[in-house]
């Protein structure tokens, strides 16, 4: 019998995001809204968006063929809307990689939920209840928090301290100082920062008389939960708590959400191409990633990632900065343009994209028609 491979996880890892971007300094001119409600509000700097050349196919034809090639959310005009974007990450999995998913070591949990759904197919907007979308999020991630919790209680026995994923930790940290870094699903980069304080929340619980909660006021200890999930001071104290760690250990990969928005599926990964991108590769070596990922519906799951090898072929082939300042950044009437252009042929047969495809970088998929029978032709661009 063949042996199990051994420290499977991400060979390679590939981003795309389209070519132009909107600055949401400008958005909220544009949207009349007061200065500061996507920049600090949402922690938002720019969103890419893509107009009627670009769909969710040729996003994941070029962002694959990319990956070969080097290794081998739109809403209606409204609140919504600020809290879009455009990209895909590929990754190739496998074993004997240099980021290793540890086996075993995990926590899902799921609900039936409609927070987030798309129940007319004419139209690429979704219906989205924003304040209880976000009390899902953060029930997922103290469930998902959770159960990561016990299971690492359950398999440290097991390792013995040792395994593809070297489940051996100071008994005496506290609980979430086991991640060195943290990657999570972005809706917006302040629910991030947000969610990341609910974690040591999750943590002064289950030991409210740890020396490092010496300050955290006593009637939270009794707090009932679902007055948790929106309570202003547990937000505030937890935010103040984390903002060292987080400023450490969660702003390196928050660096794609910030300047492309919501890529929804792949803003967690996303986070994993920033953050490769941001840390060397010898600062990264033996450290622990946790990883949250988040689908409305809704799924999740609190998973870990071990540093096991170089990943600096990694970081050079994403040149992931270059490739952000490349970026035109257009003014907000262009992206309302694009927008309209995107809303008009949905789902429309013997259709010619109208968008320019001049606008879309080199070797770049692109539609470039729909035919009678609503078969889509895509090319590249030369």
């Amino acid at each position: 019998m063949s042996t199990r491979p051994q420290n499977i996880g991400i060979k390679a890892i590939e981003i795309y995001f389209p070519s132009q971007c909107v600055a949401q300094e400008e958005l909220e001119k544009f949207d009349g809204v007061s200065a500061g409600k996507y920049t600090i509000g949402l922690g938002q700097t720019k969103m890419s968006f893509c107009d009627d050349r670009e769909d969710i196919y040729s996003f994941a034809l070029t962002v694959t063929s990319r990956l070969i090639s080097k290794y081998i959310a739109l809403y209606a005009k409204g609140a919504a809307r600020p809290t879009g974007g455009a990209g895909a990450v590929a990754m190739l999995i496998g074993p004997n990689a240099p980021v290793v998913v540890e086996p075993g070591l995990r926590g899902t949990y799921m609900q039936h939920a409609y927070d987030f759904y798309k129940p007319d197919l004419t139209s690429e907007y979704p219906i989205v209840d924003g304040h209880f979308s976000l009390k899902c999020y953060t029930e997922a991630v103290d469930a998902c928090y959770k159960a990561y919790n016990k299971r690492e209680q359950t398999l440290k026995p097991l390792a013995n301290g040792h395994a593809n994923g070297a489940v051996s930790e100071d008994s005496t940290k506290t609980p979430i100082d086991r991640f060195d870094y943290m990657s999570f699903h972005a809706p917006t980069c302040k629910l991030v920062s947000k969610s990341y304080a609910r974690m040591l929340y999750n943590d002064y619980l289950s030991n409210p008389t740890a020396p490092a909660f010496a300050d955290v006021p006593a009637e939270l200890r009794d707090l009932d939960y679902a007055k948790s999930l929106s309570d202003k001071v547990v937000e505030k104290t937890f935010m103040g708590l984390t903002k060292k760690r987080f400023n450490e250990r969660v702003q390196p990969s928050i660096q794609v959400p910030t300047m492309c928005g919501n890529m929804y599926t792949a803003s967690v990964y996303g986070g994993i191409v920033a953050l490769l991108s941001n840390v060397d590769s010898a600062t990264l070596q033996g450290k622990r990633v946790g990883v949250f990922s988040y689908g409305s519906g809704l799924a999740a799951s609190l998973f870990s990632l071990k540093i096991n090898g170089s990943t600096e072929a990694i970081a050079k082939a994403l040149n992931l900065q270059e490739r952000l300042d490349a970026r035109r950044t257009v003014a907000p009437e262009v992206y309302e343009e694009f927008c309209n252009l995107r809303k008009k042929p949905i789902f429309k047969k013997s259709y010619t994209p109208k968008g320019n495809p001049e606008t879309i970088a080199k070797g770049t998929y692109y539609l470039k028609s729909v035919d009678e029978m609503f078969r889509r032709e895509y090319e590249i661009k030369a």
